[in-house]
């Protein structure tokens, strides 16, 4: 006779001392927590201009944003800010401060986006990237731009310029959860 085997976080209930539904497993009690995704990028500049990336994957293909993407197990987000500028864009930055922290519950993501200066400006496509520029203020493809945060971000970079001291920035009043 074989053992049955354990059928793994599969009953979704509010665990006891809890307060919201989680998936448990029958057989041990395990509870499986499902957390926000954590999003790290930058808002990288060389002198005036700003770099951007035209995405070459989905969603958005084909539209401009910042160098971001999801933070790795073991990885701080400045140090995933800084991978992502490389994968993206083929860039070293220094970071030099938090920018902002977006929160977007519609779809469980918090965004640490940083304030960063090109190491050069040397940069080229990464993988997911179909190209990159460096714009100044005036030549953004604002009608491209894949995702409001981005856009949220390169405003409040304008607002803070290189100031040293600045209040770390939030979404703009009323935008917590609207991402399309």
């Amino acid at each position: 006779m074989s053992a049955k085997p354990a059928a793994g976080p599969s009953v979704r209930k509010i665990p006891e001392g809890d307060t919201h539904e989680r998936l448990v497993c029958p057989d041990c009690g395990y509870i499986q927590y499902d957390n926000p995704k954590v999003v790290v990028g930058a808002v990288c500049t060389w002198e005036d201009r700003f770099l951007l990336c035209r995405r070459d994957i989905y969603p958005r293909r084909g539209f401009w944003t910042l160098p971001a993407g999801y933070l790795e197990l073991n990885e701080s987000p400045a140090d995933g800010a800084v991978r992502e500028t490389w994968e993206e864009a083929c860039a070293r930055i220094d970071i030099d401060a938090l920018l902002a922290i977006y929160h977007i519950p519609r779809i469980s993501q918090v965004q640490l986006i940083y304030r960063a200066r090109l190491a050069s400006a040397d940069i080229a496509s990464g993988p997911e990237t179909r190209e990159v520029g460096l714009f100044e203020w005036e030549q953004i493809p604002w009608d491209e731009i894949a995702f409001p945060t981005v856009r949220w971000a390169l405003r409040h970079h304008r607002e803070v310029g290189n100031g040293a001291d600045f209040a770390v920035r939030s979404n703009p009043p009323g935008q917590s959860s609207d991402y399309s």
